[in-house]
Formats: C-alpha cells, sequence, structure tokens
C-alpha cells in the first residue's frame, strides 16, 4: 500500500517535500492548507511587483495536479482536528507552516497603535485574508521601516512607488488605494549595524536606484571602502558588490517628490506618543567585536508609522514541542519524532531565499522513507486520505479542493485590472461565495 503523508502548510516548503517524496513513487500525499488559496508568502508574502519570482508556482501547480496528491484548503489543525488525530490517520505528517509571526521589537511603546509589523504590513498590501483590516496610518510625511534586510527594502519600495510603477503587479487594491493617497515623503531605513552586514541582496538593492518618483539618500562617511579581509570569501565580494551599489546610490542625488533614506548603525531605543506613534528614538551604534554597542548619541525622528522588518517566529502548535529562544519548532535536522517532521522556516528559522527550502523536503522525504517505508510496506500503513474525509465531512468541515482553488484563481485572473497579473480576494467569505455560486454544494 502506498505511503501515505500529510503536509501541514501548503507554501514552498510543502510542496518542495511533496516533490521529493513524489520521485520515490508509491505515497499518498495531502496538502492541507488553513486558507484556501495555496503558495504561501509566494502569493502572501513575495512583494507583489516581484511578479517573476512568483513564476515558482508553476512548478507547484504541477506538483498539485499529480494524481498522488490532493489538495484540502480551508482545513485547519487546532480548529477542525487536532494535531493527535492526523497523526493518527497518516504514516508521517510533515509540518510546512513557516515563520507567521513578527518578532518584538523589545522596546517601549511598540505595543502603540501605528507600529505595524512587517508580517501584518506585507500581508495587507499582498491581500492576505489574517490583515485585510490592518488599515495602517498612512496619513503621515514620514514612515520608518526598521531593518537591514529584504522585506525592509520591499516595503520601502512598494510605499514610494508611483501606481503606474505598480500597475503590473498584484497588490491589494485597498491597499494600492492608500498609500497611493498617503502624504509620504519620506520612509526611513534604520538598521542596527553597517552595510557590509545588512542583508540585501544585489536585485533588491539596485531597484532603489530606478524609481520614478523617489531619490535615495544615504551618508556616504557611513560607507567603508572596503569590505573587511577577514570575511569568508564569498560574503567578502557579495558585501563589496552591495557597497558599490550603495556608493552609486549615495552619488545619483535627484530633486524627487520623495526620499529613502538609509541609516546605518542606528537602534532603536524607545517608540514616542502618548495614544499612537508620534516618533521613534534610537541611538547611534558602532561595532566593536562584531558586537553592536551603543554610544549614547540618542536621537529623535517624529514619524506616525513604523515598520519593524527586524524576523519572524514560528506560531506553537498544541503538542508539539516548540524552541522559544528560537522561535521554531523542536526538531533534530528536521524530525520532531517518529512519523513527525518539520521543514522550511518552522524547521530552521526565517532564512534564506524560496530555493532555499528544497534542500529541507529533499531530506525529510529521506527521512520519511528510511524510518517508515519497510513498516507500511509490511502493511502497516494508516488511513490517509479517505480517513481524513470521513472525519472532515462527518464534522461538516468544508474544505475546498484543488478544483475549487483553480476557479477563484481564474476569477481572480478575470477580475484584474489591463496589465495585471490579477485582482485578489482579500476575504475568505468571499471565496467560498464565489464557489457557492459555481457550486452550490461545494467540497
Amino acid at each position: 500500500m502506498p505511503l501515505s503523508v500529510a503536509i501541514v502548510g501548503s507554501g514552498p516548503s510543502g510542496f518542495y517535500a511533496a516533490e521529493a517524496l513524489l520521485k520515490g513513487g508509491d505515497v499518498a500525499i495531502d496538502l492541507i492548507e488553513r486558507l484556501p488559496t495555496p503558495f504561501g508568502l509566494v502569493r502572501g508574502g513575495v512583494a507583489p511587483d516581484h511578479q517573476s519570482t512568483k513564476q515558482v508556482v508553476r512548478a507547484f501547480e504541477r506538483t498539485a495536479r499529480d494524481k498522488a496528491v490532493a489538495y484540502f484548503g480551508h482545513v485547519e489543525i487546532g480548529r477542525d482536528l487536532s494535531m493527535d488525530e492526523l497523526c493518527g490517520l497518516y504514516d508521517a505528517v510533515v509540518l510546512a507552516v513557516g515563520a507567521p509571526a513578527d518578532r518584538p521589537l523589545g522596546i517601549p511603546g511598540e505595543e502603540l497603535p501605528g507600529v505595524v509589523g512587517s508580517a501584518a504590513f506585507v500581508g495587507w498590501y499582498n491581500g492576505h485574508p489574517d490583515f485585510a483590516r490592518v488599515d495602517p496610518p498612512l496619513s503621515t510625511e514620514r514612515a520608518v521601516v526598521i531593518g537591514n534586510g529584504n522585506v525592509a527594502l520591499d516595503v520601502a519600495r512598494v510605499l514610494v512607488k508611483t501606481p503606474q510603477e505598480m500597475a503590473a503587479s498584484d497588490i491589494a487594491e485597498e491597499a494600492e488605494a492608500a498609500i497611493s493617497a498617503a502624504p509620504l515623503r519620506e520612509v526611513v531605513l534604520l538598521g542596527r549595524r553597517g552595510p557590509v552586514e545588512a542583508r540585501f541582496t544585489l536585485k533588491e538593492l539596485r531597484e532603489m536606484g530606478t524609481l520614478a518618483a523617489a531619490a535615495v539618500a544615504l551618508d556616504p562617511a557611513q560607507l567603508p571602502a572596503a569590505a573587511p579581509a577577514g570575511l569568508p570569501e564569498r560574503k567578502r565580494r557579495l558585501a563589496e558588490r552591495n557597497l558599490e551599489i550603495l556608493r552609486g546610490l549615495a552619488a545619483a542625488a535627484a530633486a524627487r517628490p520623495k526620499r529613502v533614506r538609509f541609516e546605518f548603525y542606528a537602534r532603536p531605543v524607545a517608540v514616542l506618543g502618548a495614544r499612537r506613534v508620534e516618533g521613534l528614538r534610537w541611538e547611534r551604534t558602532e561595532l566593536r567585536d562584531g558586537r553592536v554597542v551603543g554610544t549614547g548619541q540618542l536621537h529623535d525622528l517624529p514619524c506616525g508609522l513604523i515598520v519593524p522588518a527586524i524576523g519572524y517566529r514560528s506560531k506553537r502548535i498544541p503538542g508539539v514541542p516548540f524552541d522559544a529562544g528560537r522561535g521554531r519548532l523542536r526538531n533534530r535536522d528536521g524530525r520532531i519524532a517518529e512519523g513527525l517532521y518539520c521543514v522550511g522556516w518552522c524547521k530552521r528559522g526565517p532564512s534564506g531565499v524560496i530555493g532555499s527550502n528544497k534542500q529541507d523536503g529533499d531530506l525529510a522525504a529521506e527521512t520519511i522513507r528510511r524510518e517508515l517505508g519497510p513498516r507500511v510496506a509490511g502493511g502497516g500503513g494508516k488511513p490517509g486520505r479517505p480517513g481524513l474525509q470521513r472525519l472532515l465531512s462527518a464534522r461538516g468541515v468544508r474544505w475546498v479542493d484543488y478544483p475549487a482553488w483553480q476557479a477563484i484563481d481564474a476569477a481572480e485572473r478575470a477580475a484584474a485590472a489591463e496589465g495585471a497579473p490579477r485582482r485578489k480576494f482579500v476575504s475568505i467569505d468571499d471565496m467560498l461565495a464565489l464557489l457557492d455560486q459555481a457550486s452550490p454544494h461545494g467540497s
């Protein structure tokens, strides 16, 4: 009998695990996703103006259409069935649930209205149903984005791009309207460390010099003449190339209505304001033996919106060991317990690019087949898909299968403005209502 595997989460790490398992043959894979829509961060996290990056879903679509794979959207572990029930139904369960929670800043005032974590902010402009009602306070001339990585660059870029520049994106309609109407004049990118330590990739950093209505501002004195010789060769080369781009951005001063200002060696100390964000207090820093050390020089920066983009954490799953210090599921090389595994950010933390998850999928597939293959081949397999369908039907749980997702996808594409790839549904109820119109009985 085939090896039955449930993969919880249908983002890149889940699809890479499914692809790796399919290569071994004789397997039945069920992708279980709490949203009706698949593809995880490719849909809800990749910047809406980076459509080329989203083309990876074509490979995922081939996996989803494989006869050995079934999709169960709109099914949530902890709401519709428990982890114990799921593990009782499948030979193996692979958790691919990502790291959807923002890391806290850990400074006074971060609870004030006007501090919007990057997970929520990016989810809002990407039309993620969890964040459709975020409504960030954009009636301000200055926003501060805290972080020296690509997510920080994405947020800053989307905030200052013109509607014409975003016309070929799949930004949520409500978000685009709010950003376009905002009186923003400056976005400050604030990072504790320097440009050598920043985690920008070349493509994203170069884009900052191509903005139609925004110039880049940064202090050339913060750019070292060269990356430290002691860095590993690969990191040193990347740092040198980033420094070269930053020098070019610093030299290309232009008169434009908006600007993005890079402020390196700046540590947030406190969010200022009584009832809402009115500013950010930050401290000048320096590096000593690789450590960030405050100099005692404090500065107050008036602003109405602060977006921390300093990393993400996984959420606890009842019954699954959790490493609170690292904000991820407790595991050893992706193995949590016999029959229970994890891949992607919930395994190793939020690092790497989309393709970085492939190695996790390969390792999980190899471990599952080594540990469970002989037992299942001997006739000890669990109910798998038929068991899940019986349980969900008995509880009146409505799931969205892959053809139903394709109907949602088709409707979004049909509703797109000229030049845009789609107009996203931002409400689960609206997605289900569409399916009701097409098929009153649903799944």
